[in-house]
C-alpha cells in the first residue's frame, strides 16, 4: 500500500484542530471540515493560535515552519469537497455514538473507495462504528492525546475486519506526523491512555458530586501528593467540558450526576474549559 499523503480531519474542535495542524506541520496537505461557516471561523482562530504555540514551543517552529503549516490547511463545510482527494479521513466529531454513526453513513457515500477512515473516539470501540462506514476493512481507530505536539502518542486499534495493510499504513502515517505509534492488537474501550485516565477523572467527579471537596482542593491534593503537574479538574478543562459531559452522561449513576452538574454549572453558562477561557478555572488571555 502506498504512503498516505492527503489528510482530511472531520471536526475542528480542540483536538481536531490539533490533529490537522500536526499533520500539516509535518508536510501533509490537510482539509479541515466542519458543519458551517461559524465553526470554520472558530477553527481558523484555533489554527492561528496553534501556529503561535508551535512557533514558541516546537523545535523548528520559529524558523517559519509553523506559518508554512498554516498554508497547508484548507477549511471546508462541504463534506464531498473535503474528502474528494483524501487518502485518510480522521474523524474527531463529538463523542456521541449517534453522531458518529450518522457521520460515517454520510461519509461512506461521498468518499473515494480507496480512502481509509480512522476514528479518534476516546471511548467507543471501532467495531461499534465499522458497519456504518461501508468499508470495515479500511476502518480503524487512531486516537490522539490533547496537546498533541507534546503528548505525541497515536494509539492505533483495528477490528477483526481491518486489513493488516491498512493498519500498517496508519502506523506509518503516525510516524510521518511526528507521533509515537502505539499498536493495540485487541479492541479495548478507552485504548491504553483512557483506560487509565477515565477512572481517575471519574473518581474526581464523584468526590465533587458527593460534596467531599471542591475542585481546587482535589487538584491540589493530587499535585502535591504525586508530583503530577495537573490535577483532574485542570485536565477536564483542557479536554473540554463538552467531552467530559458526553463521556460521563453515558456512564453509571454517579457519572450521570457529574454530567448533570457540569452541564448546569458550566456548559449552560458557556464555560467549556480552556478553549473558552473558563471552566472549573478561569484562564487569562
Amino acid at each position: 500500500m502506498s504512503a498516505l499523503t492527503n489528510v482530511t480531519v472531520l471536526g475542528t474542535g480542540v483536538l481536531g484542530s490539533q490533529i490537522a495542524f500536526q499533520a500539516a506541520y509535518h508536510g501533509h496537505p490537510v482539509v479541515a471540515y466542519d458543519l458551517d461557516d461559524a465553526a470554520l471561523a472558530a477553527a481558523k482562530a484555533r489554527i492561528d493560535q496553534l501556529a503561535a504555540t508551535y512557533t514558541a514551543e516546537v523545535v523548528g517552529g520559529a524558523g517559519g515552519a509553523a506559518e508554512e503549516a498554516t498554508g497547508r490547511i484548507r477549511l471546508s463545510s462541504d463534506l464531498a469537497d473535503a474528502v474528494q482527494d483524501a487518502d485518510i479521513v480522521i474523524e474527531a466529531v463529538p463523542e456521541s455514538i449517534d453522531i458518529k454513526r450518522e457521520t460515517y453513513t454520510k461519509l461512506g457515500r461521498v468518499a473515494p473507495e480507496r480512502t481509509i477512515f480512522a476514528t479518534n473516539s476516546s471511548t467507543l470501540l471501532p467495531s461499534e462504528l465499522a458497519p456504518f462506514t461501508g468499508r470495515p476493512e479500511r476502518f480503524l481507530a487512531m486516537h490522539f492525546a490533547n496537546r498533541i505536539w507534546v503528548h505525541n502518542t497515536a494509539e492505533i486499534m483495528g477490528t477483526q475486519a481491518t486489513d493488516p495493510d491498512v493498519f500498517q499504513a496508519v502506523v506509518d502515517l503516525a510516524s510521518d506526523m511526528g507521533m509515537v505509534p502505539i499498536e493495540i492488537r485487541k479492541e479495548k474501550a478507552g485504548y491504553l491512555l483512557n483506560s487509565l485516565l477515565v477512572p481517575f477523572l471519574s473518581a474526581a467527579g464523584e468526590l465533587l458530586v458527593d460534596g467531599i471537596a471542591e475542585p481546587e482542593a482535589i487538584d491540589a491534593t493530587w499535585r502535591i501528593g504525586t508530583g503530577a503537574p495537573m490535577g483532574p479538574f485542570q485536565i477536564y478543562d483542557i479536554v473540554g467540558l463538552t467531552t467530559a459531559y458526553n463521556i460521563s452522561a453515558a456512564g453509571g449513576p454517579k457519572q450521570q450526576a457529574f454530567a448533570k452538574l457540569i452541564k448546569e454549572r458550566y456548559i449552560d453558562q458557556g464555560k467549556l474549559g480552556v478553549a473558552t477561557g473558563e471552566g472549573f478555572y478561569t484562564y487569562g488571555s
